[in-house]
């Protein structure tokens, strides 16, 4: 039996001996294999692959071994600092000769940097936005010195796109009207109602332009606007009592100017608006007090100044009345309305070589003044100056001809003159204008008066 068992051993551990054989030369086998592998693998690149050279992975500098969106780790596991390696090297070597000079060129062009760009835009802007401040500042100061042609002028300096906003357009339109030039006033609040229809700072001006231009209709629908627009805005009850001002019912007006004072204590010109009332009401006391109350608020408010002025006038206190205008003339120095009105106080107070040298500055600064030409016809009258008396209301004829008091005073002129035909055709007309009852009165009173000397005391219209 163990003669029998040996050869069977031998023969099985022959057998082991051939499997541990062939399994030792599989992985020789595998490892030759993989060395084989290996070495095509980190073998210099093929010529195919230069046509890889504008891929996004070779000009960001990993290789297609690495993984993405990790930086590439040298043997010693750190970042590498060097340039790329040479197969980079090589197939950047490859690229073909026509995109080297762009290459070069790309390399001399001086690199663009984004944020020195977006810092010079931030400048050139800042510099323009600066430009527009200063002329809305100049045009602005101007305004608040009453050089208003020059505040229209600056104001004309803007952009088309500036120009036509709501702001500067009301700005414009008050200086107009600063300037008694009502007409261009209108057309630039028109214009600002127009691209700003919901802005309601400036209209109390707009309804004091459609009040001296007697125009109900366009009044009256600005006032149901702006107190549809906004019910609580003084600006809107402002241009509500402006209108029934104009419809004489100064009642109705003053509660409205009195609720805009409720919503705005501060509101100096509605103060002014108030006393103007009072004084068409003949309630001086009260319109007194409105005056200094605006005056109160806004010690440069001239119109507060003149109002007083005017109701001095009316009460016959002239030294108070030309003490105001001329308080309202240091404050506003171009206003012909207040050269006239002060001339009148003085040629009242018997100045009236200081009345004609205001009146004449009146009618300088605006022609198309006929309070002023009138006063000073008045004024040469009562020096005796007949002529040159006539010579200013023959010229006012031409601004005024439907004005009742120019022909009844060329008509008193020419009784003085002892031309009592001429003097009859003057009072004629006068009384076709159809003017007040009260002058009805006196023009007829002066026409059958028209053969007896005037000694007594002289009626003006």
């Amino acid at each position: 039996g163990a003669a029998a068992g040996t050869p069977a051993s031998g023969q099985r551990r022959k057998f082991d001996d051939d499997g541990k054989l062939r399994k030792v030369s599989g992985r020789i086998d595998d490892e030759g294999k993989l060395r084989k592998v290996s070495g095509r693998l980190f073998a210099e690149p093929p010529p195919s692959v230069s046509g890889l050279r504008r891929s996004s992975r070779l000009s960001g500098g990993t290789t297609s071994s690495e993984t993405p969106g990790k930086p590439p780790v040298n043997r010693r596991g750190a970042q590498p600092s060097s340039p790329a390696p040479q197969s980079y090297r090589g197939a950047v070597a490859s690229t073909p000769a026509s995109a080297a000079p762009k290459a070069a060129a790309a390399s001399k062009e001086p690199a663009k940097d984004p944020v020195s760009g977006e810092a010079g835009k931030a400048t050139d802007g800042a510099a323009s936005a600066l430009q527009l401040i200063r002329i809305l500042g100049d045009g602005f100061r101007q305004l608040c010195m009453y050089k208003c042609q020059d505040c229209i002028a600056t104001l004309q300096q803007l952009p088309p796109e500036q120009y036509a906003s709501g702001w500067v357009l009301c700005t414009l339109g008050r200086a107009y009207f600063e300037m008694v030039d009502y007409v261009e006033s209108e057309r630039a609040f028109d214009w600002a109602r127009r691209n700003d229809p919901t802005r309601l700072e400036g209209l109390e001006v707009f309804s004091t332009v459609l009040w001296h231009l007697k125009k109900e209709v366009q009044l009256s629908f600005l006032a149901q606007e702006v107190i549809a627009l906004d019910r609580l805005s003084p600006h809107a009850w402002c241009v509500m009592g402006n209108c029934f001002s104009l419809q004489k019912e100064h009642e109705t007006a003053l509660r409205f100017f009195q609720r805009a004072l409720q919503l705005d204590p501060n509101f100096a010109y509605a103060h002014t608006l108030c006393g103007h009332e009072y004084f068409a009401n003949e309630d001086f006391e009260k319109g007194l007090l409105c005056f200094r109350t605006a005056i109160r608020i806004d010690e440069r408010h001239y119109n507060a100044w003149y109002g007083l002025g005017t109701i001095y006038y009316r009460q016959e206190k002239y030294e108070n009345a030309e003490y105001h205008f001329t308080r309202a003339l240091t404050i506003n120095a171009r206003s012909s309305v207040l050269h006239c009105y002060r001339g009148m106080a003085l040629h009242a107070l018997n100045r009236n070589a200081e009345a004609l040298s205001c009146l004449q500055t009146a009618i300088d600064t605006d022609e198309k003044n006929p309070l002023a030409k009138f006063e000073k016809a008045s004024v040469l009258m009562s020096e005796d100056r007949h002529e040159e008396a006539l010579s200013e209301l023959e010229a006012l004829k031409e601004c005024a001809p439907r004005e009742a008091s120019v022909f009844f005073l060329m008509g008193k002129i020419y009784k003085k003159l002892d031309k009592a035909n001429q003097a009859m055709v003057s009072f004629s007309i006068a009384l076709d204008l159809k003017p007040s009852s009260s002058d009805v009165s006196l023009i007829k009173s002066a026409i059958e008066k028209l053969t007896v000397p005037d000694d007594s005391e002289e009626e003006e219209l």
